[in-house]
């Protein structure tokens, strides 16, 4: 989306809203939420003590947000711990992650889950793909007036974040969400560039009877990255010797000149059901189906384009030609999916069996490289696989069940079963196991990839599916939140340090565990995360920091007479050792393995943060020590971590 189309959709939400505003709900929320991470039974939140004080018959369980997989949330306007560390152009907990200097820019990985694997390859490119919103990521609404929110957050140098919602329901089933976010920032060091675009747009109707229902999106997305390749190597010791004539970083040399990535995709999702058969739960007063017969549609298509003015075969490698040419790529799957469920409450809870038609194509226009050895511009094909899942209730139980089996020899044949069971005692604590088995080819990328420069070509119709079994263990209470992960990874597909698609001819043994607690004493509070990860098997090619902590101190208080505003004020520490991290490479946009270099360093992050009715107010200075530290703190090798800086944000609720 251009910058013409972002303008006018921010103001058609703004004077949506002010046709609406002349009934306006006046809404307050108090802090008291329950917020220790608790599991969810389905359909349902643990809300915990939120007093909300709403104008006429509303109240802020009206205000609903559905997930992919139907779990209900509700639109929260309150302030906590949790709020500050989501507070980021991701708009996820960063824990497990370290950021590149500049907002919008790629993440390396502290840590690493298995335990949501999608079912088919990707294109790839991954380091691009850190602000996609796949699917799962999309969120449907239901809200009894119109609701708007923004958030708000300054740039690096230059720029900002805007991230802009508006949904409105036009009767009690149907709802209708329109959502942007837009990054730019030009970020202190040369070609830093960000500019990031995500549009959503989603909607779900139901009949009067629920016997029919319908949801979908579409999005576009659209990613444009300066590429600079780190620093030069002189530059690098004047980072590291705090040479005063380069305090001001975009003195420092770089790499890459005029090297630009562009990242594309957009997709259309629509999901259909209708019950041939339904009764009435008499004891829950709910309807359910008996049999229900559904069609789920997805078509995506996803674009990888790394574009030079010239080429620059000192830090590539040896070129083909004298002049770039068009290096773009374009992934194309099409999913069709057939299900029939059967609901019973007596014996098998819901059950559903299911059918998927998939057609993919991963294509270049033409052969790049003349010295290459490869004979394709395409991998394309078509598969059928065959699932089902399951869920059930029993007592204080719930099992879920999924699993898919694609058969055949082509490149999406594989398998997928995932399977978890919940146990949770009121309020109290909660407790879930789960078992994760993959089967599934490595990116498309790594088997097919074509470039000017010579090392950057290759073919690889001999690559094995990549086999992962994870097994997980969380536990949830007001004392303590714990999780246990223990992954196996056979065939496990990498980046060599020539930047060369690798598969481990050994197995992947890797261990994480993650605890959580909070101290709190009068206005104070301590909040602790500590991880512990081990690598038994593969640790040569699978690097992760063995320890990584954050530790937050923080005040809260109501401020000033009537106490219209809530503070938290305090300061982050965050520290991982010392390993082995993964470097990058802008051609690519893959981190591969390297071996020359330890990075492991802490941080202090200050903030004030406010809330003021339905407007959260965040003001952080990040790396509030580098001023005086050991210049010690990269991203990736050559790639620094941001300096001393400060920035303004804000999060506003409209309820209409």
């Amino acid at each position: 989306m251009n910058k013409q189309a972002f303008f006018f959709f921010i103001s058609l939400l703004l004077s949506i809203n002010s046709l609406f505003s002349q009934r306006t709900l006046g809404t307050e929320l108090r802090v008291g939420q329950n917020d220790n991470g608790s599991f969810n039974s389905r359909d349902s939140l643990n809300t915990g003590e939120i007093n909300v004080t709403l104008s006429g018959k509303t109240k802020y369980t009206d205000y609903k947000i559905f997930s992919h997989k139907g779990d209900t949330t509700y639109i929260d306007t309150t302030l906590n711990i949790k709020k500050e560390y989501k507070f980021n152009f991701l708009r996820k907990d960063l824990f497990e992650f370290l950021p590149f200097h500049n907002q919008g820019q790629t993440l390396n990985n502290l840590g690493y889950r298995f335990n949501a694997i999608n079912r088919l390859p990707d294109i790839g490119f991954t380091a691009k793909q850190v602000s996609y919103l796949e699917v799962e990521d999309i969120e449907y609404y239901e809200v009894p007036t119109p609701t708007t929110e923004i958030l708000y957050r300054t740039g690096l140098e230059q720029g900002q974040v805007l991230d802009a919602l508006f949904t409105l329901n036009f009767s009690r089933r149907l709802n209708v969400s329109l959502s942007y976010k837009g990054i730019r920032s030009l970020g202190s060091y040369r070609q830093a560039l960000v500019s990031n675009g995500n549009f959503r747009g989603a909607f779900h109707y139901r009949t009067k009877e629920n016997q029919y229902q319908i949801r979908g999106h579409l999005t576009t997305q659209d990613f444009f990255h300066q590429e600079s390749g780190g620093l030069t190597a002189e530059s690098l010791e004047n980072f590291k010797n705090e040479d005063p004539n380069f305090e001001n970083r975009a003195r420092l040399d770089v790499n890459l000149d005029a090297t630009e990535t562009k990242f594309d995709g957009n997709r259309v999702y629509l999901e259909h059901s209708y019950k041939l058969l339904s009764s009435k739960d008499t004891v829950n007063n709910k309807d359910f189906s008996n049999l229900k017969i559904g069609h789920i549609f997805n078509n995506e298509n996803k674009t990888y384009d790394f574009i030079q003015a010239s080429l620059t075969p000192d830090f590539f490698g040896a070129q083909n030609s004298s002049l770039p040419r068009n290096s773009e790529v374009t992934n194309k799957i099409t999913n069709n999916e057939l299900n029939l469920e059967f609901n019973s409450k007596y014996v098998l809870g819901k059950f559903k069996a299911k059918t998927n038609i998939t057609h993919y194509s991963y294509a270049y226009d033409t052969i790049l490289n003349s010295k290459s050895n490869i004979n394709k511009l395409k991998l394309e094909g078509k598969a059928i696989s065959f699932g089902a899942d399951w869920n059930a209730k029993i007592k204080n139980f719930q099992l879920n069940a999924d699993a898919s089996v694609t058969p055949g020899s082509g490149r999406l044949s594989g398998n997928y079963l995932k399977g978890e069971a919940v146990y949770a005692k009121d309020s109290v604590f909660s407790a879930k196991g789960t078992l994760l088995i993959s089967s599934k080819s490595p990116n498309f990328n790594t088997l097919l990839h074509q470039s000017e420069y010579d090392d950057y070509n290759w073919q690889n119709g001999n690559f094995s599916n990549v086999n992962t079994r994870d097994l997980g263990f969380d536990f949830a209470s007001k004392w303590l939140n714990a999780s246990l992960n223990f992954t196996n990874i056979d065939n496990y597909t990498y980046f060599d340090e020539d930047s060369q698609p690798q598969q481990f001819s050994g197995q992947i043994t890797y261990l994480k565990v993650k605890a959580s607690r909070e101290f709190t004493y009068k206005k104070f509070a301590l909040n602790n995360t500590l991880m512990y990860q081990n690598v038994s098997s593969g640790s040569s090619v699978f690097r992760v920091p063995d320890f990584v902590t954050r530790n937050t101190l923080y005040y809260t208080d109501y401020w000033f007479k009537g106490k219209p505003m809530l503070v938290n004020i305090g300061v982050t520490f965050k520290y991982f050792t010392k390993y082995n991290v993964n470097a990058y490479d802008p051609l690519l946009s893959e981190f591969r393995i390297q071996n020359d270099e330890q990075i492991g360093f802490p941080t202090f992050d200050v903030f004030f943060n406010a809330q003021v009715r339905r407007t959260r107010l965040y003001l952080k200075i990040d790396n509030a020590t580098s001023s005086f530290s050991k210049k010690n703190y990269f991203s990736a090798p050559n790639y620094p971590y941001r300096d001393f800086v400060i920035r303004f944000g804000l999060v506003w609720n409209w309820f209409i």
